[in-house]
Order: C-alpha cells, then sequence, then structure tokens
C-alpha cells in the first residue's frame, strides 16, 4: 500500500482502498476504514526500512528515549 502526500491532501490509490474494504467485516466503524490504511502503509514503509538496514539498535533506541523524557 502506498499512500501519496500532496501539498495539502493524503491520497490512496483507489484500488487498494478497495482490497482494504473488501477485506473488512459487514459492518465495522468508520474510524476503520479511515485508520487501516494508514497503518498499513506505515506498516509497509517500515518493513522497507528494516530491509533497506535503516533501522537502530535496541540500545540507541533507549538513548534517543532518554534524550526525550530529560
Amino acid at each position: 500500500m502506498s499512500l501519496l502526500c500532496t501539498k495539502q491532501k493524503l491520497m490512496i490509490p483507489k484500488k487498494q482502498l478497495k482490497e482494504t474494504i473488501e477485506k473488512l467485516p459487514e459492518e465495522f466503524p468508520l474510524e476503520v476504514l479511515m485508520d487501516k490504511p494508514f497503518l498499513l502503509d506505515k506498516i509497509e514503509r517500515a518493513e522497507k526500512e528494516s530491509e533497506r538496514g535503516e533501522t537502530i539498535s535496541e540500545t540507541e533506541l533507549e538513548k534517543e528515549l532518554e534524550k526525550w523524557f530529560k
């Protein structure tokens, strides 16, 4: 899934939205339809970053978190 971010709009290909809708139950909260494509896009991007080695170790993460909560 790939979301496109233009100047002020977040775009999703219609085909991907249809696929997402088809996987949902017959009734579901509207928030699910709004949130699920964004979540799936974030997961896909994270997987690609991981494949490219664009990750940090747990130790590095802990150091970064310490900076945030000081």
